[in-house]
C-alpha cells in the first residue's frame, strides 16, 4: 500500500524551513517561520522559564496523568490573561497540544454541535486554518479582510462579508497581529464586528496566539473582551509558544464562554468528550511553566518586561526595515509595516520577486510575500534591505 503512494507536498511554511536548513550559503536568512529571533540571531529561552522551571524541578512530585482539560490552575491563568483579573465571563478552559491542538479540538467538537454550518476565515489567513477546519469536515470561505493596493484593512468588505454569511456559521477571527498580514481592527471597529456577529447569530472562533507581541498584554485582549461582551456564546484558542517563547514545549488552551454558568458547564462537559478520543489528556511541563510563572508576582513582572522586550524589539526591526530602504534609494513606500502589529507584514513582493530573493541570495520569505519580521536583526538588515532592493529594479 505505502509504495503506492505519491510523495505528499510539502507545508508551504515549515517547508520553506527544511529547504533554508539544506541551503548551503553561509549568509542565508529566514523570514518564513513563524518563530522569534534575538538580535543575535536565536530563539532563547526566557529567564523567566527558566527560573519557573527550576521551581518546578525542585517540587515536582508526581508525573501521573492530569485531568482531561488539564490542571484548574491552568484554566484559571489563561481565563485572567484572555478575559481580565475579576472578569465575569462565564468560560471554561482545556489545555491542549499548543494552538493548533486548540484550534483542531474547537473544530471536532463544533461540527458534533453546528454540522451544517461553514467556516469563515479572513482573506488571507495563516494557511493552516484552512486544512484544520477542513479536516474537521466544515467547508471553508473567505471573508474579505486585506486591501492589497492600499496595504490596509479592507473593514467595509469585511462587514459586508459578515453580514451575508448564514445565521450559525462560524468565523474565525485573529484576535491580535493578523497572521500574516500584521493589520488589527480597532476598538470601534471590533464593537461593529461583535454588533453584526450578534446580530447575523454568528459563531465567533478566536484565534489569540501573539498576545503581548502587539500593543500589551491586556490591549491585545481587546476585541476578544468586547466580543465576549456582546455574544451569548464563543470559543478563544490560546497559544504560549510566542509570548512564552514555550515553541516546542505546546502549550495553548481552548475557552468555551457561554450565556450561563450551567450551559458552559454542559458544553464543557461535550468537549471533554472530544479531547478524551484524540489525545486524552495533555502534557504538563509546559502548562506548568505557565501557571507558575503567572501565580508567582516577581516571575510575572520579569515576564512581562520580557514580553516588553519583544514586543520593542519587533517594532524596531520593522521601523528599520523601512528607513533602510528608504536610505538605498527604494522608491516603493513600506512606510506601512510600521502601523502594523505581531511578528509578520506582507511585503508586497510578487513571487516572482519571492522566489530571486531565495534562489540567488539566499532569503526565505513565505509565497504570496509575508515576512516575519521577527526574523529581521541589525546585522542581516543591511543584506537584506539590499536584496530586495535588487530585486524591485
Amino acid at each position: 500500500m505505502f509504495e503506492k503512494l505519491e510523495m505528499a507536498p510539502a507545508d508551504p511554511i515549515l517547508g520553506l524551513t527544511e529547504a533554508f536548513n539544506k541551503d548551503p550559503n553561509p549568509n542565508k536568512i529566514n523570514l518564513g517561520v513563524g518563530v522569534y529571533k534575538d538580535e543575535a540571531g536565536s530563539t532563547p529561552i526566557m529567564n523567566s522559564v527558566r527560573k519557573a522551571e527550576k521551581l518546578l524541578v525542585d517540587t515536582e512530585k508526581t508525573k501521573s496523568y492530569l485531568p482531561i482539560p488539564g490542571a484548574p490552575a491552568y484554566g484559571k491563568v489563561v481565563q485572567e490573561l484572555v478575559f481580565g483579573k475579576g472578569s465575569k465571563v462565564m468560560a471554561c478552559t482545556a489545555q491542549t497540544p499548543g494552538g493548533t491542538g486548540a484550534l483542531r479540538i474547537a473544530g471536532e467538537f463544533l461540527k458534533k454541535l453546528k454540522p451544517n454550518a461553514k467556516v469563515w476565515v479572513s482573506d488571507p489567513t495563516w494557511p493552516n486554518h484552512n486544512g484544520v477546519f477542513a479536516a474537521a469536515g466544515f467547508p471553508v470561505g473567505k471573508y474579505a479582510y486585506y486591501n492589497p493596493q492600499t496595504c490596509s484593512l479592507n473593514f467595509d468588505g469585511m462587514l459586508a462579508s459578515l453580514k451575508g454569511m448564514t445565521p450559525g456559521d462560524i468565523v474565525v477571527l485573529h484576535a491580535c497581529c493578523h497572521n500574516p498580514s500584521g493589520i488589527d481592527p480597532t476598538a470601534e471597529q471590533w464593537k461593529q464586528i461583535a454588533a453584526v456577529s450578534k446580530e447575523k447569530d454568528l459563531f465567533p472562533l478566536i484565534d489569540f496566539a501573539y498576545q503581548g507581541l502587539g500593543r500589551g498584554l491586556e490591549e491585545d485582549a481587546e476585541g476578544v473582551r468586547i466580543l465576549a461582551a456582546a455574544v451569548p456564546e464563543m470559543i478563544v484558542c490560546s497559544s504560549f509558544s510566542k509570548n512564552f517563547g514555550l515553541y516546542n514545549e505546546r502549550v495553548g488552551a481552548v475557552t468555551l464562554t457561554a450565556a450561563t454558568q450551567d450551559a458552559v458547564d454542559k458544553a464543557f462537559s461535550h468537549l471533554k468528550i472530544t479531547i478524551r478520543v484524540i489525545y486524552s489528556n495533555p502534557p504538563s511541563h509546559g502548562g506548568s511553566i505557565v501557571t507558575t510563572i503567572m501565580n508567582n508576582p516577581e516571575l510575572r513582572r520579569e515576564w512581562e518586561t520580557e514580553v516588553a522586550e519583544i514586543r520593542q524589539r519587533i517594532k524596531q526591526m520593522r521601523e528599520l526595515f523601512v528607513s533602510t530602504l528608504k536610505a538605498k534609494g527604494v522608491k516603493k513606500d513600506f512606510s506601512f509595516l510600521t502601523t502594523q502589529y505581531g511578528m509578520f507584514s506582507f511585503s508586497c513582493l510578487s513571487d516572482d520577486q519571492v522566489k530571486t530573493l531565495k534562489d540567488k541570495y539566499g532569503i526565505y520569505i513565505v509565497g504570496g510575500g509575508r515576512m516575519n519580521v521577527a526574523g529581521m536583526t541589525k546585522a542581516n538588515m543591511e543584506p537584506l534591505c539590499n536584496a530586495i532592493a535588487e530585486v524591485l529594479k
